[in-house]
């Protein structure tokens, strides 16, 4: 995939398909789209005065120019009002173009920077718009298709040409030479942390025979050999030695067995490192507290968190950021079994503290509380975990945004870099009263605070692990992590959620 920036009169652009936009309400366009409207003898006008364009968001209306312009084809994409227009909806805009022009096979387009003058006027600069195209076309344009073998459109024995369905190179035009670098540096950006996102959901995307733990973990040394990281993989054995009860319970039903994943990047100097934590539970039935069967297909999804962490370390690494961070992901796979742990059973985690299993599916947070002790431990600047944890805050906040809890200063950051990047975090509370619906009479804490509040008294639950004095943050993912429908930058499948917000987070943003 490519991208490219070039100075250059729209209207002698030779490509496939050029990229213009239009306002909600503009009866006469101006700007780049001004110009093709007057090289098409006014035809866009045409059409917005018989309103077959409004210029709303995500409306998308193809004109074929036959020979009255090199490019082939003008796509207007709609904006919505100038007043309400941001990043977001430039991305928004950009993924629902990609998607429709991959649909019509055409994988190389033009297009310009949507909301170019507009939003720089409202303090948005133009590297984070160029970023912001880079990012949705990447995303919009990912597929996980690699065990299908027929494409059905495709005739019997007809190989498959993968440049006719993928994208191939996006280039933006520019009138103002000046903001070429600017321009750049952005979809150098997007490039890098979308490229990041898609390697996360390919993981993510991945059958539970063939991501478990093990394979998992031989994953994340894949990407530690290839991004010169620090490693370390702690097997059932050296579990079992430092007594990590959580990971251990959780795991023991399964044929595949647990482990811990620590990876180290050290591009900080003597900084103290910030350490990222991500639950990995590479299938979820529940144990024996088994789920229903309807949609457990997509409970390969409940690794997202781990997985997350690790396409952050890729990320990080890629734009080589100037921090010391360290990944820890605790993965097990929760099976029922004869050898399954039990509601009613005792665990002692590996900070010692004793747990009462209420719930053997409120499995997430018993690998986590090992982990966060372990992270703790690093003598961290801060913690953060991203957990796909709870179904309450998914009724909470639908799937639109992933909750946030702890540290006020870390949330109300993630809060304002997820408004920016779209992926959205919200703050929720975690007010001491939580922590007193986890006590148990018979052990230090237990795991299920009954159905009341249940992503707050999860996030509680973790809390009990977490050092005193250190700085932490929770995210719940449970809602983000995955979509079940297409949508203008997420197609079907994993999303990578927390990967581009705790990126741009760490980098300071």
């Amino acid at each position: 995939m490519q991208f490219s920036a070039i100075k250059a009169d729209v209207t002698r652009i030779e490509t496939a398909a050029l990229v213009v936009n239009l306002y909600h309400g503009v009866q006469r366009p101006g700007g780049a789209t001004g110009a093709v409207d007057a090289a098409l003898d006014g035809q866009i006008s045409e059409l917005i005065a018989d309103g077959e364009i409004t210029g709303k968001p995500g409306e998308i209306t193809i004109v074929h120019t036959n020979g009255r312009l090199p490019a082939r084809r003008i796509v207007v994409v709609g904006l919505g009002k100038k007043q309400e227009c941001t990043l977001e909806t430039v991305r928004k805009a950009t993924g629902s173009v990609t998607q429709r022009l991959l649909r019509h096979r055409i994988t190389r387009f033009h297009t310009i920077l949507h909301g170019g003058g507009d939003l720089e006027t409202t303090g948005v600069a133009t590297r984070d718009l160029a970023q912001a195209i880079a990012e949705a076309a990447l995303l919009a344009g990912y597929r996980y298709d690699r065990w299908k073998t027929v494409e059905p459109e495709e005739e019997p024995g007809e190989p498959r040409d993968r440049e006719k369905e993928e994208l191939q190179s996006i280039t933006i035009v520019e009138s103002d030479g000046r903001k070429l670098p600017s321009i750049r540096a952005g979809l150098s950006r997007g490039g890098l942390l979308a490229d990041a996102v898609n390697w996360t959901r390919d993981i993510g995307n991945g059958p539970p025979n063939e991501i478990y733990p093990a394979a998992l973990a031989e994953r994340a040394r894949r990407l530690a050999e290839e991004h010169k990281l620090e490693i370390e993989i702690l097997t059932r054995r050296e579990l079992e030695k430092r007594r990590m009860g959580g990971i251990l319970g959780v795991g023991q039903g399964s044929a595949h067995e647990p482990r811990l994943i620590i990876l180290r990047y050290r591009r900080g100097g003597k900084s103290a490192p910030s350490v990222i934590v991500g639950k990995a539970i590479t299938f979820d039935t529940g144990g024996i507290s088994i789920k229903p069967s309807a949609n457990m297909e997509e409970m390969k999804f409940d690794k997202m968190g781990g997985v997350a962490v690790l396409g952050i370390m890729r990320a990080v690494a890629l734009l080589k950021l100037k921090i010391n961070l360290i990944g820890i992901v605790p993965s097990a796979e929760n099976m029922p079994s004869g050898t399954s742990y039990r509601p009613g059973d005792i665990l002692t985690s590996y900070s010692g503290k004793t747990i009462e299993i209420i719930n053997t599916d409120a499995e997430g947070r018993l690998v986590l509380a090992d982990a966060l002790t372990y992270a703790c431990e690093q003598n961290p600047k801060e913690v953060i975990d991203l957990a796909t944890l709870t179904g309450a805050c998914v009724v909470a906040l639908g799937h639109y945004a992933s909750g946030a809890f702890g540290d006020e200063r870390i949330v109300e950051r993630l809060t304002h870099v997820g408004a920016f990047t779209g992926d959205r975090v919200w703050p929720l509370p975690l007010y001491d009263e939580y922590g007193d619906d986890m006590k148990s009479e018979v052990a230090d804490i237990k795991n299920s605070g009954g159905r009341w509040g249940g992503a707050s008294t999860a996030a509680a639950f973790l809390k009990f692990f977490v050092k005193k004095g250190v700085a932490w943050a929770h995210l719940d993912i449970a809602g983000t992590a995955w979509t079940t429908k297409t949508q203008p930058y997420h197609p079907i499948g994993a999303t990578g959620a927390g990967v581009r917000v705790v990126t741009e987070y760490l980098a300071g943003r």
